[in-house]
Protein backbone atom coordinates (compact mmCIF):
# COMPACT_ATOMS: atom_id res chain seq x y z
CA UNK A 1 0.00 0.00 0.00
CA UNK A 2 2.75 2.46 0.97
CA UNK A 3 4.63 1.58 -2.20
CA UNK A 4 1.59 2.38 -4.35
CA UNK A 5 1.14 5.71 -2.59
CA UNK A 6 4.81 6.50 -3.09
CA UNK A 7 4.60 5.70 -6.82
CA UNK A 8 1.42 7.78 -7.18
CA UNK A 9 2.97 10.68 -5.28
CA UNK A 10 6.16 10.57 -7.35
CA UNK A 11 4.15 10.52 -10.57
CA UNK A 12 1.80 13.37 -9.55
CA UNK A 13 4.09 15.61 -7.51
CA UNK A 14 4.95 18.71 -9.52
CA UNK A 15 8.63 19.30 -10.18
CA UNK A 16 10.35 22.64 -9.76
CA UNK A 17 10.65 22.91 -13.52
CA UNK A 18 6.95 22.26 -14.11
CA UNK A 19 5.95 24.93 -11.62
CA UNK A 20 8.53 27.33 -13.04
CA UNK A 21 7.08 26.93 -16.55
CA UNK A 22 3.55 27.72 -15.42
CA UNK A 23 2.56 31.11 -16.83
CA UNK A 24 0.74 32.13 -13.64
CA UNK A 25 3.76 31.36 -11.47
CA UNK A 26 6.40 32.81 -13.79
CA UNK A 27 6.30 36.34 -12.29
CA UNK A 28 6.89 34.85 -8.83
CA UNK A 29 9.09 31.95 -9.90
CA UNK A 30 12.21 33.24 -8.15
CA UNK A 31 10.30 33.14 -4.83
CA UNK A 32 8.36 29.89 -5.34
CA UNK A 33 11.41 28.03 -6.63
CA UNK A 34 13.63 28.99 -3.68
CA UNK A 35 15.52 25.87 -2.58
CA UNK A 36 14.46 26.11 1.08
CA UNK A 37 10.83 25.63 -0.01
CA UNK A 38 11.72 22.38 -1.79
CA UNK A 39 13.74 20.72 0.99
CA UNK A 40 12.15 17.98 3.04
CA UNK A 41 12.75 18.98 6.66
CA UNK A 42 11.02 18.20 9.94
CA UNK A 43 9.38 21.63 9.93
CA UNK A 44 8.59 22.20 6.26
CA UNK A 45 6.89 18.85 5.59
CA UNK A 46 4.22 19.10 8.34
CA UNK A 47 3.61 22.71 7.33
CA UNK A 48 3.15 21.60 3.74
CA UNK A 49 0.74 18.84 4.73
CA UNK A 50 -1.34 21.19 6.89
CA UNK A 51 -1.37 23.90 4.23
CA UNK A 52 -2.34 21.42 1.53
CA UNK A 53 -5.22 20.12 3.66
CA UNK A 54 -6.45 23.64 4.36
CA UNK A 55 -6.27 24.76 0.72
CA UNK A 56 -7.54 21.45 -0.62
CA UNK A 57 -10.71 21.58 1.45
CA UNK A 58 -11.53 25.30 1.33
CA UNK A 59 -10.42 26.43 -2.14
CA UNK A 60 -12.52 24.87 -4.93
CA UNK A 61 -10.24 25.82 -7.85
CA UNK A 62 -6.52 26.18 -8.67
CA UNK A 63 -5.61 24.46 -5.42
CA UNK A 64 -2.04 23.62 -6.39
CA UNK A 65 -1.30 27.23 -7.31
CA UNK A 66 -2.82 28.56 -4.09
CA UNK A 67 -0.83 26.02 -2.09
CA UNK A 68 2.38 26.99 -3.87
CA UNK A 69 1.85 30.71 -3.26
CA UNK A 70 0.82 30.26 0.37
CA UNK A 71 3.86 28.07 0.97
CA UNK A 72 5.96 31.20 0.65
CA UNK A 73 4.42 32.87 3.67
CA UNK A 74 4.61 29.87 6.02
CA UNK A 75 7.85 28.38 4.61
CA UNK A 76 6.13 25.10 3.84
CA UNK A 77 7.40 22.44 1.47
CA UNK A 78 5.88 23.32 -1.91
CA UNK A 79 5.62 19.82 -3.43
CA UNK A 80 4.11 18.37 -0.25
CA UNK A 81 1.57 21.21 -0.02
CA UNK A 82 0.68 20.81 -3.70
CA UNK A 83 0.36 17.04 -3.43
CA UNK A 84 -1.76 17.19 -0.28
CA UNK A 85 -4.37 19.33 -2.04
CA UNK A 86 -5.36 16.15 -3.87
CA UNK A 87 -7.14 15.10 -0.66
CA UNK A 88 -10.16 16.54 -2.44
CA UNK A 89 -10.91 14.72 -5.63
CA UNK A 90 -14.10 13.44 -7.29
CA UNK A 91 -14.18 10.45 -4.93
CA UNK A 92 -13.58 12.20 -1.59
CA UNK A 93 -15.29 15.57 -2.14
CA UNK A 94 -18.88 14.31 -1.64
CA UNK A 95 -17.91 12.75 1.70
CA UNK A 96 -16.00 15.83 2.82
CA UNK A 97 -18.90 18.10 1.86
CA UNK A 98 -21.47 15.87 3.55
CA UNK A 99 -19.42 15.89 6.75
CA UNK A 100 -18.84 19.62 6.49
CA UNK A 101 -22.55 20.23 6.01
CA UNK A 102 -23.31 18.23 9.14
CA UNK A 103 -20.66 20.15 11.11
CA UNK A 104 -21.95 23.52 9.89
CA UNK A 105 -25.53 22.51 10.58
CA UNK A 106 -24.65 21.42 14.11
CA UNK A 107 -22.67 24.60 14.83
CA UNK A 108 -25.47 26.85 13.63
CA UNK A 109 -27.99 24.77 15.59
CA UNK A 110 -26.00 25.31 18.79
CA UNK A 111 -25.53 28.94 17.84
CA UNK A 112 -29.32 29.37 17.53
CA UNK A 113 -29.78 28.00 21.04
CA UNK A 114 -28.18 31.16 22.47
CA UNK A 115 -30.16 34.36 22.49
CA UNK A 116 -27.44 36.48 20.90
CA UNK A 117 -26.41 33.98 18.17
CA UNK A 118 -22.69 34.69 18.72
CA UNK A 119 -21.36 32.92 15.61
CA UNK A 120 -23.94 34.34 13.22
CA UNK A 121 -23.74 37.88 14.60
CA UNK A 122 -19.94 37.95 14.64
CA UNK A 123 -19.65 36.74 11.06
CA UNK A 124 -22.43 39.07 9.86
CA UNK A 125 -20.80 42.13 11.44
CA UNK A 126 -17.42 41.39 9.89
CA UNK A 127 -18.79 40.42 6.44
CA UNK A 128 -16.98 37.11 6.81
CA UNK A 129 -20.04 35.20 5.56
CA UNK A 130 -19.84 36.89 2.19
CA UNK A 131 -16.13 36.10 1.88
CA UNK A 132 -16.57 32.46 2.92
CA UNK A 133 -19.55 32.00 0.62
CA UNK A 134 -17.64 33.61 -2.26
CA UNK A 135 -14.53 31.51 -1.59
CA UNK A 136 -16.35 28.20 -1.31
CA UNK A 137 -19.25 29.10 -3.65
CA UNK A 138 -21.61 27.49 -1.15
CA UNK A 139 -24.28 28.50 1.34
CA UNK A 140 -23.82 29.51 4.94
CA UNK A 141 -24.13 26.04 6.49
CA UNK A 142 -21.74 24.28 4.13
CA UNK A 143 -19.29 27.19 4.04
CA UNK A 144 -18.99 27.30 7.83
CA UNK A 145 -18.64 23.53 7.96
CA UNK A 146 -15.92 23.54 5.29
CA UNK A 147 -13.91 26.15 7.15
CA UNK A 148 -14.18 24.29 10.46
CA UNK A 149 -13.39 20.90 8.88
CA UNK A 150 -10.42 22.41 6.99
CA UNK A 151 -8.95 23.97 10.13
CA UNK A 152 -9.37 20.80 12.18
CA UNK A 153 -8.00 18.61 9.36
CA UNK A 154 -5.00 20.93 8.95
CA UNK A 155 -4.22 20.86 12.67
CA UNK A 156 -4.57 17.08 12.95
CA UNK A 157 -2.55 16.46 9.79
CA UNK A 158 0.18 18.81 11.04
CA UNK A 159 0.49 16.83 14.27
CA UNK A 160 0.31 13.41 12.61
CA UNK A 161 2.78 14.25 9.86
CA UNK A 162 5.19 15.68 12.44
CA UNK A 163 4.97 12.48 14.47
CA UNK A 164 5.34 10.31 11.34
CA UNK A 165 8.32 12.37 10.14
CA UNK A 166 10.04 12.00 13.51
CA UNK A 167 9.42 8.25 13.53
CA UNK A 168 10.79 7.93 10.01
CA UNK A 169 13.95 9.88 10.91
CA UNK A 170 14.48 7.75 14.04
CA UNK A 171 14.04 4.59 11.96
CA UNK A 172 16.58 5.79 9.39
CA UNK A 173 19.01 6.66 12.18
CA UNK A 174 18.63 3.19 13.78
CA UNK A 175 19.18 1.46 10.43
CA UNK A 176 22.24 3.60 9.76
CA UNK A 177 23.70 2.91 13.19
CA UNK A 178 23.03 -0.82 12.83
CA UNK A 179 24.78 -0.93 9.45
CA UNK A 180 27.78 0.97 10.89
CA UNK A 181 27.95 -1.44 13.83
CA UNK A 182 27.78 -4.39 11.44
CA UNK A 183 30.57 -2.89 9.32
CA UNK A 184 32.81 -2.31 12.35
CA UNK A 185 32.10 -5.83 13.69
CA UNK A 186 32.99 -7.28 10.30
CA UNK A 187 36.17 -5.24 10.11
CA UNK A 188 37.18 -6.00 13.69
Amino acid sequence: MIGKIRVWAHRNMPTREQIGRNRLVRPFAHRVLATELWRFTRRSVPRGVALGMLVGIIVPFAQVLFAAFLSLSVRANVPVAALTTFITNPFTTPFIWAGAYKVGERLLYFDAMFHANPIDSLLSVTDTWQFIEWLTAEGKVLALGLVVVAIVAAAVSYLLSGIAWGAWVRHKRRVSQASRRAATDEAG
